[in-house]
């Protein structure tokens, strides 16, 4: 499936946007991921449901560069996901993330959640607190901390080649996969995603240290779609569970054989999901997780 390519001119510079699929608009990126034709993983999916807008945010693929270092933001990149909205003249449009993709859904439904239908936010946390829990490969005390820190250490060099990051990258890929032996067959299919090494830079010793959105989540009336495996490494399910507490109209998904990447260690299972959140408008998030809950794919 090869995705459309569109140029977004709005009045916070030009967006490189990606689409598929029909429906009901919705809008999926990652803070700091770059994307082309071939789609995202995470994103293609949707496009069963929705007409999906696959966002290059400042700095990624061929969107507009970034004038400052604070326009790398969650918050300012919230405002240039409104201001591609507004170019596209949609009214609302639901919203989809995985990690910090999902870190930014909550920011986004804080500041501008009357633009949003539904929101969906998976492997995620409303705080930086999951850089301190055991079970997470970011945590110093984690056995998978060291080799990591090497890894990233590569993937944010300018000197490292092409064949060295795309090593180091399926490395820490690995260590995200409940049966890593069976990444050659979650990846076999061509997608993109690339790291934008100035935007992981910029979250990483910017956004993170004062990242915390859990006073804000009460307040926040979208509906929402919280989800993670049993086995997170990055982002542990404790994380998950909290963000589904806070929010007062949300559903909390739990993969049982997944640890980072539900949409490709339980294919079938996460399609069934985003078929009851592709109903949340028409009946509700408690409906929509009945019709989950029935129609559980084996």
């Amino acid at each position: 499936m090869m995705w459309e390519r569109e140029i977004i001119e709005t009045n916070r510079g030009s967006f490189e946007v990606y689409t598929s699929g029909r429906g009901e608009p919705l809008c999926i990126t990652h803070l700091y991921s770059a994307f082309n034709e071939l789609g995202y993983y995470f994103a293609d999916p949707f496009t069963d449901h929705f007409k999906v807008y696959l966002v290059n945010l400042k700095d990624a693929g061929q969107s507009c560069q970034s004038m400052s270092d604070d326009e790398l933001s969650m918050v300012e990149s919230c405002k240039d996901l409104e201001a591609i909205r507004e170019s596209l003249n949609i009214d609302k449009w639901g919203f989809a993330g995985h990690s910090t993709g999902g870190m930014l859904a909550l920011v986004y439904s804080a500041h501008f959640g009357q633009s949003l239908t539904r929101v969906l936010s998976g492997g995620s946390t409303a705080s930086k607190h999951y850089m301190y829990h055991p079970g997470s490969m970011y945590c110093k005390e984690s056995p998978l901390n060291k080799r990591l820190r090497k890894i990233l250490t590569v993937l944010g060099s300018s000197e490292s080649s092409r064949p060295e990051r795309v090593k180091v990258n399926r490395e820490w890929t690995e260590m995200s996969l409940y049966q890593p032996e069976h990444y050659d067959t979650y990846f076999s299919k061509p997608s993109s995603g690339r790291v934008v090494p100035k935007r992981l830079d910029y979250y990483s010793y910017k956004d993170l240290p004062n990242y915390d959105v859990r006073e804000w989540l009460p307040a926040i009336d979208v509906p929402f779609f919280v989800y993670c495996g049993r086995y997170d490494a990055q982002c542990p399910l404790p994380f998950s569970e909290e963000i589904a507490e806070l929010l007062p109209n949300s559903t909390l998904f739990t993969f049982e054989e997944s640890n980072h990447f539900p949409y490709l260690e339980e294919v079938n299972k996460f399609k069934t999901m985003i078929q009851a959140f592709s109903l949340i408008r028409k009946r509700g998030t408690s409906d929509a997780n009945e019709t989950y809950s029935e129609e559980k794919a084996p």
